[in-house]
């Protein structure tokens, strides 16, 4: 399959850095990458008009990676519980998503999209889990995840595991 030219306005991983040309599948320029504003095809005006405006675009970067490190640090030691059914043995009786779990940040006030939270499957058992969200191209976040079936368990297993982290570091 043809592989299509673009001009990188953002870090993108895996693909590469501000003002990199890279090789993609036109789909995911079309689909993805075009439509968000992340990338511009690699044509001549293109390319022109990139060099004209890479100050402004890697200034607008630099800003808007500052104010990602802000949220960054004050999330540092973010924990969320979330109260599921599950049955005896913990398996849920349903799933927790990357939905979810931007939901309950966003109830806490941070800005968070769905697809920032970096999630390959859904979780479900019970269970303390550490979730990446990726709050700019450049700055991630761990925040730490209790799934339970009630809130005193989703507490008890919280304080399990900082005990356990405490005996690790003995």
């Amino acid at each position: 399959m043809e592989h299509i030219k673009v001009i990188l306005l953002q870090r993108v991983s895996k693909l590469g850095y501000i003002g990199d040309i890279v090789n993609v599948k036109p789909g995911y320029a079309r689909n993805y990458l075009l439509p968000k504003k992340i990338a511009l095809r690699a044509t001549k005006e293109n390319l022109k008009y990139f060099e004209d405006q890479k100050e402004q675009i890697q200034q607008a970067n630099e800003a808007a990676k500052l104010e990602a490190q802000k949220v960054a640090d004050q999330m540092g030691q973010l924990t969320i519980a979330l109260v599921r059914q599950a049955s005896e043995k913990g398996q849920l009786y349903g799933s927790v998503t990357s939905r979810d779990i931007s939901a309950a940040i966003k109830e806490l006030g941070y800005k968070v999209s769905a697809g920032q939270v970096d999630l390959s499957a859904p979780i479900k058992t019970v269970g303390v889990y550490e979730i990446n969200v990726n709050l700019h191209p450049e700055i991630s976040v761990v925040v730490k995840l209790s799934v339970a079936k009630s809130e005193e368990e989703a507490k008890q297993q919280m304080t399990d595991e900082k005990d356990t982290v405490k005996s690790e570091n003995a």
